[in-house]
């Protein structure tokens, strides 16, 4: 029995109730043929347990079998009645799971001896019992039945006492068979009376033969899909939304897709999309079947075309399953576009929680970045949602130049005086960004000041997806608002004339520092009340994240360049202080004052940094009580 390594123990279970169902659905579909003219009745498949005499049984009411038939199907492994059951009601077959012949072999995992009492549903047919103890022995005799079906008996295995456990036999069904297409019951409901549980003559049916996914979406209610998603997920809030698929061509494909409402601060992002065959569960997120970046979304996936392996855990390498995958990413790339273009409010009210969700997909799939690209939003600094494209247009003045022209000019022109022959530079529009809105909020203030607009980036993602953009769209480049200082928010003053400056202050900050490569820049911002501030490139900033993802902590970020640029603003009182006495009395604890500052609102300081920076803060307020 080689061919047992194949099953998971925790399937076995799963593949006996749907043999049992499998035998009802036969019997259903004979009926429909009109090959089965009788009543067809209960049709529930039983699961029952009996501690004392160590059993565990199923029993079903389906076509049963005759001695020939046990002869064919059992006693030769791997030899399927589903496939010569198929092959001749191909077209009106109901929904038949089982396909490789090797599911009730899967019972020896667990039972020392095992016995199928049977009935065919044909006329005539007389009750037969088979019996085996693993071995290739078995015996065949007479039974005592009176109604057609079988029951599986099998005898549990002292080293697998874990089938009688009441509670585990619960978990297995309601993991497994929790949806399958014929009512499945194990043991009685019990109600509370005189102070105890007892037990009613009402089965207990443990699964649901027609859930959500099988009705038609124009039958079914929003509270509809919310209760069938707390069926899956319990104690979730409720789904932002879903996009419910319904296929059947050119495969057969029904299912229901949860966009969550996610925690980013304590949970996982991951989802969990379970995937069913005909009503019987099959696994939790089949990489092959659900695109990577789809994982995150919740709900099921029914597809009774999918090429599973022996145990079904797993599926075959089948160009059909990319395909099915294909298929799955379309409609969600439809139903989002869709919702941007027709209900926008939502669209928008629901952004924030699912943009992970498409940031990441336009990163790993090139199509559903084509279909989404249009419709990927961008928080403002006034909370206004709009599209790259729409940004871009608002940034446009009305009169005058914008700094980005300017700087696209300025492209031009080194551009024409290129050799000819050589490739010209693009020129580009910089969007720019904040991560963190309190942070940053100096640089905000300047933003603001000079009537200029950002973009809130402060996911995880966002890293890699502006790259992803960028290299999608060569007009357009991110820059971090504390990369640089703009144009706009200084005087024009050229360079020489604040050499002065520059080399006095860089020696002053350097030695009260103790930083001989710090990296120092004289402006005249604007803004007198602004002192000092930190400037990092953009290009470094994204190799210190990258740097952080790939757990490079050890390199030194100093080897790709500058790590910062300390900006001084010539205007600011404190500054001129400094220039005129370098020598002052209190100049080397201002210095690391103001340099305190302009990292306070570039980056968190460390908590030894932070301690000196709070005690000199003491020590200044101190002195101006002096």
């Amino acid at each position: 029995y080689q061919f047992l390594y194949y099953f998971p123990l925790k399937v076995l279970l799963r593949e006996m109730v749907s043999n049992a169902v499998d035998a009802t659905q036969k019997l259903k579909t004979l009926a429909a043929q009109g090959d089965f003219k009788g009543e067809i009745g209960d049709t529930t498949v039983r699961v029952s347990l009996d501690e004392k005499a160590g059993t565990l049984t199923i029993s079903d009411h389906g076509i049963g079998m005759t001695e020939e038939e046990i002869d064919k199907y059992i006693n030769q492994i791997a030899f399927s009645g589903v496939t010569d059951f198929l092959d001749k009601y191909k077209e009106n077959a109901n929904a038949i799971i089982g396909h490789f012949g090797l599911g009730f072999y899967s019972s020896f995992m667990v039972a020392s001896k095992v016995e199928i009492i049977t009935k065919s549903y044909k006329e005539g047919s007389k009750a037969v019992k088979w019996s085996c103890d693993g071995s290739p022995a078995f015996e065949i005799e007479d039974a005592d039945k009176a109604e057609r079906g079988s029951d599986i008996i099998l005898h549990i295995a002292d080293d697998c006492k874990e089938f009688l456990q009441k509670n585990k036999i619960e978990e297995l069904l309601n993991k497994y068979c929790k949806f399958m297409a014929v009512p499945v019951a194990f043991g009685k409901k019990t109600e509370w009376k005189d102070g105890k549980n007892v037990e009613t003559d009402e089965d207990n049916i443990i699964n649901n033969v027609e859930p959500l996914w099988t009705k038609a979406p124009s039958t079914l209610k929003d509270e509809d899909y919310k209760k069938f998603y707390h069926t899956l997920y319990p104690m979730q809030d409720d789904p932002l939304f879903w996009i419910h698929l319904n296929m059947d061509y050119p495969f057969n494909l029904k299912g229901i897709l949860y966009f969550p409402k996610i925690n980013m601060e304590y949970e996982s992002i991951e989802g969990t999309i379970k995937l069913y065959n005909n009503q019987v569960f099959i696994a939790d997120n089949i990489k092959e079947v659900i695109p990577e970046f789809l994982m995150l979304l919740k709900g099921v996936i029914d597809c009774p075309d999918l090429p599973l392996n022996v145990s079904r855990s797993a599926l075959q390498n089948d160009g059909f399953v990319k395909k099915i995958s294909d298929y799955i990413t379309k409609k969600v790339a439809d139903k989002l576009s869709g919702m941007c273009k027709t209900d926008r409010e939502n669209y928008e009210k629901y952004w924030d929680d699912i943009s992970p969700f498409i940031k990441f997909g336009c990163i790993k799939d090139e199509k559903f970045c084509e279909r989404m690209m249009e419709y990927v939003l961008f928080k403002d600094l006034d909370g206004k949602y709009t599209t790259m494209n729409e940004y871009l247009e608002a940034q446009k003045p009305a009169d005058g130049e914008a700094e980005t022209d300017k700087a696209e000019e300025k492209t031009e022109e080194k551009a024409d005086e290129k050799a000819d022959g050589e490739e010209k530079e693009v020129p580009k529009t910089t969007i720019y960004y904040v991560t963190d809105v309190v942070q940053q909020s100096q640089y905000i203030n300047m933003f603001r000041e000079q009537k200029m607009n950002a973009v809130v980036l402060k996911d995880n993602i966002d890293n890699p997806f502006i790259s992803h953009l960028e290299a999608k769209n060569e007009k357009v480049k991110f820059q971090r608002i504390d990369a640089d200082v703009t144009d706009s928010m200084k005087e024009e003053v050229s360079e020489e004339e604040l050499k002065g400056e520059t080399d006095a202050l860089t020696a002053l900050f350097r030695k009260a520092l103790n930083n001989d490569k710090l990296e120092v820049k004289v402006e005249k911002l604007k803004n007198v009340n602004v002192s000092s501030m930190v400037t990092l490139s953009e290009e470094n900033r994204r190799m210190q994240d990258m740097m952080k993802m790939y757990n490079m902590y050890g390199m030194d970020p100093s080897m790709f360049g500058t790590t910062t640029t300390l900006v001084l603003n010539a205007n600011n009182a404190l500054v001129k202080y400094l220039f005129e006495n370098p020598e002052g009395e209190h100049s080397n604890m201002i210095c690391e004052q103001l340099y305190d500052l302009a990292m306070i609102s570039h980056q968190p300081l460390s908590p030894e940094a932070m301690t000196k920076f709070v005690n000199r803060s003491n020590e200044i307020m101190m002195l101006l009580t002096k």
